[in-house]
């Protein structure tokens, strides 16, 4: 074989490689591109384009809201800039200074790039003074012209403290333009405008944490920046003392992880966010249906408590566990109930436990091991009914099915009904299937007339055969009275720019009966309620009341003489922290309302005054009255908030009284954690941590509370105590009564020096006396100059004055 020839190509082959070679030039020359191609929709044919309509992305229409948003932008920022050049005059602080410049150049080119978009486009360019226009309507967040003038007027710390909350509203505010932007179909697809949104929502979401932080550092308080730790946080206390911490009991804590696991992160801002639908309404309800990430983390929570005699019965997700607490400063641990299914709140009349169940983990048998099936005979969801009466071995006696199980529950007395309780549950879970429980159904009310949405269950409980119990009765407690629909107040969403989103009216989450008045409050999602319950079987609503800065509606308390009722708003479910510097102060509060002719009427907010960290879960949660004659006070937990008291005797005006807080658990994630409730009994308050303990605390005379108030506040000796079972607190005629009132009126000066002086002398007296006629003589007359004085006194002087007479002709009635 010749090689040679073989590695010598021929002239033809060379001819034909040029040819090619020329060929292939030609091909990739701009003159002879090959086609771009648009492909039409499904069986509709393509089309070739020019390389100027492939690259041209103005193709890319803008819309209405497009435009409006940017025209409405420019005058956000410009306002902003406004607020920024009064620092220049008013700050001394290098920190706000550096913070306005970060601002100033932001804002200044993002209106250049605005209003070059606007012309760009053909559209009208608005200016930066648009919105001193009388005709301008203001975007969200924006300050009124009020509130730039008392801006305007402060000066050093009070000047940065309201620049803080305002910018902070302010930068909200763009927020929330932004998110109604991208909630509109087709908006916010010009590529500009996209990546503007996505800057604003990065830019000014950090730019509310730094502020939040530097809001921070303006409070006085304690309470801010203390340690964390598990065992070792920090602790504040005023005009309280921490007489007894007990950790939870073995069996009752995950031994893996005694502090609790860290919070899955939030998925979205959630400051303009409630729950809505019939989705799991909150931390405690989110374990109802949990996912991945939550699954677990309330696992051992504890939760509620109920008192009866000496005994404490203390709530959790695991069961319950008894303690005797005749001596309060060191409770005593009796026995632990292991019975999962819930966040097991608690109640307790004579020797009946009541305890609600939620959880499709519930078994009838308490069992630990869960209910795998989707339809099982053994799953137990509603509420469970124990004897106690052997207080080391409990015996669950009747177990009552409900279609969403019991979150809640309320005890309801019939005066006339002496051989029954009724119990009001409260479902805010899942409604289980048909099949596992008959009648269950969670149509539409449309669709299905006895669907088990927009109501609660009343179950009544024989007290002699308690395991008769049963539902008797299941009212639609939002039917609108005049067309008859089922759900007939709030449906869910937000109440406008700037509100919450409110969750909807489909359930109760508490209902805080007060059977002695005929009356009970139910904190339902999205409503305040009143209702009548003087027929406990068929409670009949009376009014509603409605929130925009409410999330969700979560708890109710009374004053002892039902003229008033404080709802809780749980924003965030319980889970999240929302008492932070920047977090308006409306928003996961309580509401005060007064009762005035059975209709409620607002009155004001009152939310914990001390800011905290973004690693403590708070909010406004469970707690209940301080019986302090004449005045109203309520102790109350704030789950890593901690507890505070504080005085709604003037509804308008509440003022906080004593506190006490922890630091958070974890020094760098937020682990769920803090007090469940807090309520005062016999003397002390009782607090349930979540993940530590229980604690005991007692309250301290102070210039908002004398030892006398405390100590007629400790002589009220209550046989059981239900958080959400109300009884009107009667004090009995005792010295130390009369005193608190005295001191009551000499704090407003109602009596004068001379005749409180005199009154103690008789009070003096009257100490450690069991007979005296004569003094008995002299308190009547006494109790009657009282009763003339009251004729020229109004509101609540009158009403202490007319107390301490009654309270005087008390004690005198004694000494006969």
């Amino acid at each position: 074989m010749n090689l040679q020839h073989l590695r010598k190509p021929c002239a033809a082959a060379i001819v034909l490689a040029s040819v090619a070679f020329l060929s292939l030039g030609a091909a990739v020359s701009p003159a002879q591109q090959p086609p771009i191609v648009q492909p039409g929709a499904p069986g509709e044919p393509s089309r070739a384009i020019s390389a100027a309509e492939a690259s041209d992305l103005a193709g890319i229409r803008f819309t209405a809201a497009d435009v409006k948003f940017m025209q409405g932008m420019i005058p956000h920022h410009a306002q902003a800039l406004e607020m920024t050049v009064l620092l220049d005059t008013r700050t001394v602080s290098d920190t706000m200074q550096q913070m306005a410049r970060r601002i100033e150049l932001s804002q200044e080119d993002e209106i250049e790039m605005m209003q070059e978009w606007l012309r760009e486009r053909g559209q009208t360019v608005t200016g930066t003074d648009a919105h001193h226009a009388p005709d301008w309507m203001p975007m969200p967040g924006m300050l009124t012209p009020e509130e730039m003038d008392r801006l305007t007027a402060a000066e050093g710390v009070e000047f940065d403290r309201q620049f803080l909350e305002l910018m902070i509203k302010h930068h909200r505010g763009a927020l929330t333009m932004v998110e109604n932007l991208l909630d509109q179909r087709g908006a916010a697809q010009d590529s500009q405008l996209f990546a503007f949104t996505s800057d604003i929502e990065a830019d000014q979401s950090m730019e509310i944490d730094r502020m939040d932080a530097l809001l921070a550092q303006l409070v006085v308080d304690p309470r801010v920046d203390l340690t964390a730790g598990f065992e070792d946080a920090g602790e504040a206390l005023w005009n309280l003392a921490l007489v007894a911490t007990r950790p939870k009991p073995d069996g009752f804590y995950d031994p893996n992880a005694p502090g609790g696991r860290p919070m899955p992160r939030e998925q979205a801002p959630e400051a303009n966010a409630g729950q809505a639908g019939n989705a799991p309404a909150n931390a405690e309800a989110a374990e109802e249906d949990p996912g991945p990430q939550r699954r677990g983390l309330l696992n051992f929570g504890n939760t509620d408590l109920a008192f009866s005699g000496d005994r404490l019965f203390v709530g959790s997700y695991h069961g319950f566990n008894t303690y005797r607490v005749e001596v309060p400063a060191s409770p005593q641990l009796v026995t632990s109930v292991v019975c999962p299914g819930g966040q097991g709140d608690v109640s307790v009349v004579g020797n009946l436990l009541i305890m609600s169940v939620e959880q499709t983990r519930g078994r009838l048998d308490c069992g630990l091991q869960g209910v795998a099936e989707p339809v099982s005979e053994e799953r137990f969801r509603g509420v469970r009914i124990f004897d106690i009466s052997d207080m080391r071995m409990p015996r669950q006696v009747a177990a009552v099915q409900t279609c969403r199980g019991s979150h809640t529950h309320t005890v309801v007395t019939d005066p006339d009904d002496a051989g029954n309780l009724y119990v009001y549950g409260s479902g805010t879970g899942s409604v289980r299937s048909g099949e596992e429980l008959e009648g269950c159904s969670d149509d539409s009310p449309a669709e299905n007339p006895d669907t088990a949405l927009f109501r609660i269950d009343v179950i009544r409980i024989p007290v002699a055969r308690p395991e008769e119990a049963s539902i008797v009765s299941r009212p639609f407690v939002f039917r609108d009275p005049e067309t008859g629909a089922v759900a007939g107040l709030w449906r869910g969403g937000d109440h406008g720019p700037g509100t919450q989103r409110t969750s909807e009216s489909s359930r109760c989450h508490d209902i805080t009966a007060f059977p002695e008045i005929g009356l009970a409050a139910g904190a339902c999602s999205g409503n305040g309620i009143l209702l009548d319950i003087s027929d406990p079987v068929n409670p009949v609503r009376l009014d509603d009341a409605t929130d925009p800065t409410f999330a969700y509606w979560h708890s109710a308390t009374f004053n002892n003489d039902g003229t008033k009722v404080i709802f809780t708003d749980e924003w965030g479910g319980g889970g999240r922290p929302r008492c932070r510097a920047s977090d308006p102060r409306e928003w996961g509060a309580n509401a005060i309302y007064d009762i005035v002719d059975g209709r409620l009427e607002y009155r004001n907010h009152y939310k914990l005054p001390a800011p905290q960290t973004e690693r403590e879960n708070c909010v406004a949660h469970n707690g209940s009255l301080v019986p302090v004659p004449g005045r109203d006070i309520m102790v109350q937990a704030w789950y890593q908030g901690g507890i505070s008291v504080f005085d709604f005797t003037d509804s308008a005006n509440p003022v906080e009284i004593a506190y006490f807080d922890r630091g958070p658990i974890d020094s760098e994630r937020l682990v769920m954690g803090g007090f469940w409730s807090a309520y005062w009994y016999r003397g002390y308050i009782y607090g349930t941590e979540i993940a530590r303990g229980l604690d005991v605390l007692e309250l301290l005379p102070s210039e908002h509370l004398t030892e006398n108030e405390i100590a007629a506040a400790a002589s009220v000796a209550l046989a059981e105590f239900n958080a959400q079972q109300q009884r009107s607190i009667e004090w009995s005629p005792r010295p130390v009564v009369a005193r608190a009132y005295l001191d009551q009126l000499g704090r407003t000066d109602t009596l004068s020096a001379a005749r409180r002086t005199a009154l103690s002398g008789l009070l003096d007296r009257a100490d450690g006396t069991d007979t005296d006629a004569g003094l008995a003589a002299e308190l009547v007359a006494a109790a009657e100059e009282v009763d003339g004085e009251s004729e020229g006194a109004t509101g609540r002087s009158q009403e202490r004055l007319r107390a301490l007479a009654e309270t005087l002709r008390g004690i005198a009635d004694r000494l006969r």
